[in-house]
């Protein structure tokens, strides 16, 4: 869930459970609101059930994946009409100020839709549309009304073909839609390992990087592609955040799950693509990223890496 999710909700959200020792304890005194981060981040503080948590969100990823290959069956779209449409979805994210989590959830079915159906270039902004409609309904508390759909696209579709492309997309996706996107597993680790909110911001940034260019990134597991934004964004970092210390340490390993050598393929991938970043024809989520809200993360350069196997190490040439 995102880091936004329980502000101003109208649920009372049960925070009597024993939280681990390194939980804040939030003061009771009126003029103390909580921090939206801080609400997120009591999910995962729980600390009898951050593991089994994290094990069930792992499991739930590999329920509903896309087909990583799926483009090459699509006879009438390509990856960059996809880039295009998932940069624009960015921009409407951020014109009805959208939770992060929904755009990944959008995106999310619009790859799984994608995997399981043929659909022509005029209806590919009409399957986005509704896809964030869907997404919006399942996770904002108060989502855009319908017409705000239709508005978006100028009017290139009625309100009824964007209802009935809400239908087509349930169905094909089974009403499957309460599942983990990569933001999830950043949050989860940044609040199990103490990041900061700078080192969070830029994984943050490099994964919706990863969402705008589809391919290769669809062959990684959420919770693969997570760790190894994190592990970039600490790279880029270098000494400015990380102290002297390592790129992928130990508590990072063992939270989530995975050796710097099975991260290595998906960096290199995540390293070319912030190079480029800046130069990208689709520049929604550059412009997004340059404010202070996400600690302008944008405008941290670009660091190269390279990655060399040692019979069973991974040696990183920072």
């Amino acid at each position: 869930m995102s880091e936004d999710s329980f502000v101003d909700s109208p649920m009372n959200v049960d925070r009597s459970l024993v939280l681990s020792p390194c939980t804040p304890v939030l003061s009771t005194q009126p003029s103390a609101k909580p921090t939206a981060a801080k609400l997120a981040s009591l999910i995962f503080d729980i600390y009898e059930y951050q593991q089994d948590i994290f094990d069930y969100m792992k499991i739930a990823e590999m329920r509903a994946r896309a087909k990583p290959y799926y483009m090459r069956r699509q006879p009438d779209i390509s990856y960059s009409m996809r880039s295009t449409l998932v940069d624009w979805l960015v921009e409407v994210g951020e014109e009805y100020k959208l939770q992060n989590e929904t755009l990944y959830l959008a995106v999310g079915f619009i790859d799984r839709f994608l995997s399981q159906m043929s659909v022509v270039r005029a209806k590919l902004q009409l399957l986005g549309t509704a896809a964030m409609f869907v997404a919006s309904k399942y996770e904002e508390i108060y989502p855009p009304d319908v017409t705000e759909f239709v508005f978006i696209t100028d009017d290139t579709y009625t309100t009824a073909q964007v209802l009935k492309m809400e239908h087509v997309i349930l169905k094909v996706l089974a009403f499957d839609l309460s599942v983990p996107t990569t933001l999830a597993f950043i949050n989860h680790l940044a609040t199990v390992c103490q990041l900061s909110d700078k080192t969070k911001h830029l994984a943050m940034f490099l994964c919706e990087l990863s969402l705008v260019e589809g391919d290769p990134y669809l062959q990684f597991r959420q919770s693969l592609l997570a760790s190894a934004a994190i592990a970039c964004a600490r790279h880029c970092l270098l000494e400015e955040e990380r102290g002297g210390e390592e790129v992928w340490p130990a508590d990072l390993e063992s939270a989530s799950g995975y050796s710097l050598k099975q991260l290595a393929p998906c960096m290199v991938c995540l390293n070319a693509t912030h190079a480029k970043a800046t130069t990208s024809p689709q520049q929604a989520v550059v412009d997004k990223y340059k404010v202070n809200k996400w600690h302008n993360v944008a405008e941290i350069p670009h660091k190269q890496l390279s990655v060399e196997e040692n019979n069973e190490e991974v040696i990183l040439d920072l």
